[in-house]
């Protein structure tokens, strides 16, 4: 099997060059396991493109209408290292936006893809501003599916492993828990140590990407990322759509937002409904080849 290796801010992508052959959860782990295998966050599987039949389902499966579908230029899995699927990914559509231009398959010009978290439209302008307009962040809890009466999750006050939380729901096709931090807080250190409790807690049926959020001014915000499905992660563009949308929503922040990570910087504008548009890069590493071996050892 062929990969596209792709990194966006330290967030580093395998794009399959052929999504028609299929990948166990197995493969998965092992391909993108950084000992045992090629190494990646995770497997961008696609183009999928309009005349096949898994085209059409990842565009059901995303309440897309057969029109909407139709629209797309093609679709695109998203494959977590753990062997799960995630809905949506900014760093990953950004990569397959790359990708896709440095195949000669699009130019400069907008084009719309399918995802699992919905239809994204996404622009190619150089290797260092790709433009994706990620979708609108909603913070109904019942768009996130969590107990409880239906309302805004914003800036309440959760108890998670003795600690008591100021928390932020939100999803933009994908959930997230954004927790805001003060100025006296390690945020790596608190993702590292309350990530994994989070991303598994009870209220969040299909787990939550995680994030540690502290405002620098009314236009920049920090943030440290534990990733649903694969860990802890130097940058995320679904991550930064979410957290720049809620420190907005909290009153914290104006648009435009930079959102900075340990792996670089996105820049965020939102509008009055929520709809996020992410700007930045994406980089190509190299081509690898990969053959399955079933017997190895250290991946299971």
């Amino acid at each position: 099997m062929r990969f596209y290796k792709y990194q966006g801010l330290g967030n580093d992508y395998l794009v399959q060059d052929d999504p028609r052959i299929p990948l166990s959860p197995l493969q998965i782990r092992q391909i993108c396991d950084r000992h045992y295998g090629l190494g990646s966050d995770g497997i961008l599987a696609g183009p999928f493109m309009p005349f096949t039949e898994d085209f059409r389902q990842i565009g059901e499966a995303a309440g897309l209408s057969t029109e909407q579908n139709a629209l797309s230029f093609c679709a695109l899995r998203i494959l977590n290292p753990d062997g799960s699927e995630a809905e949506k990914s900014g760093n990953g559509l950004r990569i397959f936006t790359r990708y896709l231009y440095d195949r000669g398959l699009v130019g400069h010009n907008s084009f719309l893809l399918s995802t699992l978290g919905g239809q994204v439209k996404a622009r190619f302008q150089s290797p260092e501003a790709i433009q994706v307009d990620m979708g609108k962040v909603s913070f109904n809890s019942q768009d996130l599916s969590l107990p409880g009466t239906a309302r805004e999750v914003v800036g309440e006050s959760w108890t998670v492993n003795g600690q008591t939380l100021t928390l932020t729901a939100a999803t933009i096709g994908n959930p997230h828990c954004i927790i805001l931090c003060t100025n006296g807080e390690d945020l790596k250190a608190m993702a590292l140590q309350m990530g994994p409790a989070l991303e598994v807690h009870p209220a969040f049926p299909a787990r939550t990407n995680v994030q540690f959020l502290r405002p620098v001014n009314r236009h920049a915000i920090d943030i440290e990322i534990w990733e649903r499905g694969a860990g802890y992660t130097l940058a995320s563009g679904s991550s930064a759509s979410a957290c720049a949308a809620a420190a907005i929503r909290l009153g914290l922040c104006d648009s435009p937002v930079e959102v900075r990570m340990p792996g670089g910087i996105l820049q965020l504008e939102a509008d009055a409904a929520f709809h996020m548009r992410q700007c930045g890069p994406a980089g190509f590493i190299g081509t690898m080849d990969f053959t399955p071996d079933e017997t190895a050892g250290g991946v299971r």
